[in-house]
C-alpha cells in the first residue's frame, strides 16, 4: 500500500496518491493532471478513482480532466450535484482499491456536500483520514461559503456534529487535510501538513469545544471576508471548465512586441511573473507583478478578475509554470507570453517603467523629511496591529484597488509590507493607477521595525 501526500506550498494545498496492488486512487487533485498520470504509469498502476472531498473554492481541481484521460470514476459525497458525471456516494459507501478500502464520512459543514475518506488496510484495520477541508492540523474549515443558502451559524452547527465521526475513529488513524498554514479556508491552520485523531482530540481548539453553542460561537468569530473568486472557483469545480490542455495550448503562445501591444490596447492585463529584483529594474507601464517566488496564483485570483484577457511577460523558460499556476485558480483566458520576455521590450527601445527600492534607513530619513508622505503598510489587519510605523496606513493588498483613488497621486508614497513580496505587487498597483512617486521599501517591516530612527506604534 502507497499513500503519498502531494503538497503544493504557493497554493496551500494536499492531494493525495492512494495505490495498492496496481490500482491507484487521487484524492483532491489539481488541474495539471500529467503528474498523477506519470505516477500510476511509473509504478505499473491504474488510476481506478478520483475523490474529491468537496466542491474546493480556493483552486480548480483535475477531477474532470483527469477522469478523462484514465477512465478513472470521480467520486463525490452525499448531496452532490454536478455538470458531469460523478458517483455520488452515501454516507457509509465503500470502495475497493486492490486489498484496501476507502469508506466515506459524510461530514457537512464545511460545504453541504463536504466528505471525508477513511482508509482501511487489507486487515480492515483503519489507518488513514483525508479530511478535505472538514478537519486542518489545528483548525476546523469555514463555514461561511455557502451565503444565500445557509448561515456560517447553521453550518457551524453541521460541523460540530460531522466532527463527531472523525474524533470517534481510534487515536493513532493518520489525518490528511487538503490545506496546510497559508490557506484562506481556515482561521489559523497549523504549520505541519499532517497529524493524527489523538493530537488533534489533544490540540485543536475546535474539537475541544464540547457545548455545541459555543463551538458555533467560536467558529464564526474573526472570519475574514472570503476571498471573491472562492465563490467562482466553486462553480468551475461544480459544473465544469476548460480543458486544461486548450488553455496551455492557447497561453503558451509567443507574441511579438506589436501582437503584445494589440492584446493591451484591447484591454489585456499584463501579468510579470518575475521576482520583485528584477521587475522593480524596468517593467512594460501598467503591468502588475506576480512574482513566481510567492503565493503567485493566490494573489493573482486575488488581484485580477478570473474571465480578465491576460497576456504575460516572464523569465525566459518560466512560461509554461506561469500558466499552469494561473490556470490552477481558475484563468482560462491567457493569450500569450512577450517573446523573450522584458528584454524584448526594452531592446526595442519601448517606454518603460521602474519602481524604486529605499533601505529602512533611507525610509526613515523620507518620513523624516517630508511631512506629505504617504506610509503605506499593505499587511493585513491582524499584523498591523501587532505593530506598525507611526502615520502609516493600513491598506491590505487585497483591498488596495479600492482605496488607492482617494490619495494624491503626485505624493510621495512609502508602501511595505512584511518582507518585500507583497509590497512589490502594491508598488506595481499603484503605478497602473497612476502614481507618479513610489517607493518600495526592501526587507519590509521585519527591517523597519529594527531600525532606531522609525517610531513604532
Amino acid at each position: 500500500m502507497i499513500i503519498e501526500q502531494i503538497y503544493t506550498n504557493c497554493l496551500a494545498q494536499a492531494a493525495y496518491y492512494i495505490e495498492s496492488e496496481g490500482e491507484a486512487a487521487i484524492i483532491d487533485p489539481l488541474r495539471d493532471y500529467q503528474s498523477y498520470l506519470e505516477k500510476a504509469k511509473l509504478n505499473g498502476a491504474k488510476i481506478k478513482y478520483v475523490f474529491e472531498t468537496h466542491f474546493h473554492a480556493d483552486f480548480v481541481s483535475g477531477h474532470i480532466d483527469l477522469a478523462a484521460h484514465s477512465g478513472a470514476e470521480i467520486v463525490y459525497g452525499p448531496n452532490t450535484k454536478t455538470g458531469f458525471k460523478v458517483t455520488v456516494a452515501n454516507d457509509g459507501d465503500e470502495f475497493k482499491l486492490g486489498k484496501i478500502k476507502i469508506k466515506v464520512l459524510h461530514t457537512p459543514g464545511h460545504t453541504l456536500e463536504s466528505s471525508c475518506f477513511l482508509l482501511s488496510d487489507e486487515n480492515g484495520k483503519n489507518q488513514a483520514v483525508f479530511t478535505g477541508d472538514t478537519l486542518f492540523v489545528g483548525d476546523v474549515g469555514r463555514p461561511d461559503l455557502l451565503d444565500g443558502v445557509m448561515s456560517k451559524e447553521e453550518l457551524a452547527a453541521m460541523m460540530f456534529d460531522s466532527l463527531k465521526k472523525l474524533t470517534a475513529l481510534p487515536d493513532d488513524v493518520l489525518v490528511y487535510p487538503a490545506h496546510g498554514a497559508g490557506s484562506a479556508c481556515g482561521k489559523n491552520i497549523g504549520k505541519e501538513t499532517s497529524s493524527t485523531i489523538g493530537l488533534q482530540k489533544a490540540n485543536n481548539y475546535a474539537l475541544k469545544i464540547t457545548d455545541k453553542s459555543e463551538f458555533i460561537n467560536t467558529v464564526c468569530a474573526g472570519i475574514s471576508p472570503a476571498p471573491a473568486y472562492f465563490f467562482k472557483d466553486a462553480a468551475l469545480n461544480k459544473n465544469g471548465y476548460t480543458q486544461y490542455d486548450e488553455i496551455v495550448k492557447k497561453g503558451n503562445t509567443p507574441l511579438t512586441i506589436s501582437e503584445f501591444e494589440a492584446y493591451m490596447a484591447k484591454g489585456a492585463v499584463v501579468v510579470d511573473s518575475r521576482i520583485p529584483d528584477f521587475f522593480e529594474l524596468g517593467f512594460v507601464p501598467g503591468a502588475i507583478n506576480l512574482g513566481l517566488n510567492g503565493q503567485f496564483a493566490i494573489w493573482a485570483a486575488t488581484l485580477l478578475d478570473l474571465h480578465q484577457t491576460i497576456v504575460l511577460v516572464c523569465k525566459p523558460g518560466t512560461e509554461e509554470e506561469t500558466i499552469t499556476r494561473l490556470s490552477r485558480v481558475g484563468f482560462d483566458q491567457i493569450l500569450g507570453f512577450l517573446e523573450g520576455g522584458f528584454d524584448t521590450w526594452k531592446d526595442d527601445h519601448k517606454k518603460y517603467d521602474m519602481v524604486i527600492s529605499i533601505s529602512s534607513e533611507e525610509f526613515a530619513l523620507d518620513a523624516k523629511h517630508n511631512p506629505n508622505a504617504i506610509i503605506i503598510d499593505v499587511r493585513k489587519p491582524s499584523e498591523f496591529k501587532d505593530g506598525h510605523v507611526k502615520k502609516a496606513q493600513n491598506m491590505p493588498l487585497d483591498l488596495l484597488q479600492q482605496q488607492v483613488e482617494g490619495l494624491d497621486k503626485h505624493a510621495e508614497c512609502l508602501v511595505h509590507c512584511a518582507g518585500g513580496y507583497r509590497s512589490m505587487m502594491a508598488a506595481s498597483l499603484f503605478k497602473k493607477h497612476g502614481f507618479t512617486n513610489v517607493k518600495n521599501v526592501w526587507g519590509g517591516f521585519a527591517q523597519i521595525k529594527e531600525e532606531e530612527k522609525i517610531e513604532l506604534e
